[in-house]
């Protein structure tokens, strides 16, 4: 079965894709499925709205099944800021992610350790074939470092700590096993398994 995923984020697609493939499950692109996905405004107040704004664009263009996450960082000292606008903050100055990362630590530079708790959260929405949601929110709690430390990952993962590394100095199968959207799309998977056996009784 092939569900369409709502990202322009090739990074993401990625995860998505190793984590949906053993549920037999092909996470295709936009392009992938020769559609073009317009950009959607992302007018919900939390994450969970809008991964749903996203997933219900897609599958109405598309007909297909759709999966869409939305994810951010909230940083206890910036009162849960980046947030919901993690993709887009201060877009005034900032137009990369190295950008908005090298926002996060001027803005924390005066903060002390101890203080610099903040949380990764995922919201996933799938919407299926019938037309009914899987909806899940997961988070990943961890601390802010104070320079860029590792190549992987995206965003902030560089200045985002989760036990003695940064999310950029895991391994894609570590960071599966940790992190906010490995922890949604197990989730997901079992509530897709769930959904796929009740349909085949």
């Amino acid at each position: 079965m092939k569900f369409i995923i709502a990202t322009n984020n090739a990074k993401k697609l990625v995860e998505l894709e190793r984590i949906l493939k053993p549920l037999g499950i092909e996470a295709v692109s936009a392009g992938e499925a020769g559609v073009v996905l317009d950009e959607v405004d992302e007018t919900g107040t939390t994450f969970l709205e809008n991964a749903f704004i996203k997933a219900n664009a897609a599958f109405e263009k598309t007909g297909m099944p759709a999966v869409a996450d939305d994810s951010g960082i909230c940083v206890d000292a910036l009162d849960g800021r980046p947030g919901i606008f993690s993709a887009r903050y201060c877009p005034e100055l900032c137009k990369t992610d190295e950008d908005r990362t090298r926002r996060i630590l001027e803005e924390m530079k005066d903060v002390p350790e101890g203080k610099r708790g903040a949380h990764y959260t995922c919201a996933i929405c799938c919407i299926l074939p019938d037309g009914r949601k899987i909806e899940i929110e997961e988070t990943c709690e961890g601390t802010i470092g104070h320079e860029f430390i590792g190549t992987g990952g995206f965003g902030y993962d560089p200045i985002f700590w989760q036990g003695d590394k940064t999310f950029a100095q895991l391994t894609a199968e570590e960071k599966d096993k940790v992190s906010h959207r490995g922890k949604a799309l197990r989730k997901l998977q079992a509530a897709l398994t769930s959904h796929f056996n009740q349909d085949g009784e």
